[in-house]
């Protein structure tokens, strides 16, 4: 039992029971450890863990066995730096050390072997991460008119040129705004569904991408360009160049 015991009339620390026998002699332990005991005086027990020093309950030999071969942690140097864990926008960064001798019989506790910092990703694409997707069914034509466009506004003319190679993008759902039960092809659109947008070159930008396919990993925005106030937004997983989503698909607008 470790704590107090009454000891010749007198409330005193266990060690004046077991002070007078029992030996800490290849049983010294670190931190505190309830099993590492040896049989004391008078059938209670004495112990030999670094934890014995604050309970008073260490046995006779504690200090000249189990601190004489007390080994302290040792680590060795930090590791670089890992990238940033956002690829755009604000991340962290962790390195981390090894332990080279770990702590024996009482020494001093390992050092913290790992670090965290702040930090910002800025990858070459981080544009594509700040645009909205317009999106629609693919029932609709692809000359729907944008309803965001100012009425009255001309399209500049464009030269003819050949359309720009199309591909699919899969995305994973991460917020559905409410108002998106507005039509049957966007009450389709729930949290956690993957969902497959078609983009059929941006022709009237010359981009090789279309507008808001965002970055993969990275959480982006998009609205439903003919149901008002739906929007939401979600996480790209993958593009594949030159497919067609399967029914029921989405386009970019």
């Amino acid at each position: 039992m470790r704590g107090l015991l009454l000891c010749g009339g007198w409330l005193l620390a266990a060690g004046c029971l077991v002070g007078a026998s029992g030996s800490c002699r290849h049983r010294c332990c670190a931190g505190r450890n309830n099993a590492c005991w040896v049989p004391g005086a008078r059938r209670a027990h004495c112990y030999c863990d670094a934890y014995c020093q604050r309970t008073g309950d260490c046995c006779q030999d504690y200090r000249s066995v189990c601190r004489r071969a007390a080994v302290g942690c040792a680590v060795g140097p930090w590791g670089p730096w890992s990238g940033c864990s956002s690829p755009c926008g604000v991340g962290s960064r962790a390195r981390s050390r090894q332990v080279t001798v770990p702590p024996r019989h009482g020494g001093e506790p390992c050092p913290d072997l790992k670090q965290r910092r702040g930090c910002l990703g800025e990858h070459p694409t981080c544009g594509a991460a700040k645009e909205v997707a317009k999106i629609l069914p693919d029932s609709f034509s692809q000359d729907f008119r944008d309803p965001w466009r100012r009425a009255g506004m001309l399209l500049p003319e464009e030269p003819s040129r050949s359309p720009l190679p199309s591909y699919c993008g899969y995305f994973r759902l991460t917020q559905v705004g409410p108002l998106c039960r507005g039509q049957a092809w966007s009450r389709r659109l729930h949290r956690d569904k993957q969902v497959c947008v078609e983009c059929r070159g941006d022709t009237s930008q010359h981009r090789p991408h279309c507008t808001g396919h965002g970055l993969q990993g990275a959480r982006t925005f998009w609205v439903a360009a003919s149901v008002a106030g739906c929007q939401g937004s979600w996480v790209q997983e993958g593009l594949q160049e030159g497919c067609v989503c399967s029914p029921p698909a989405l386009i970019f607008v």
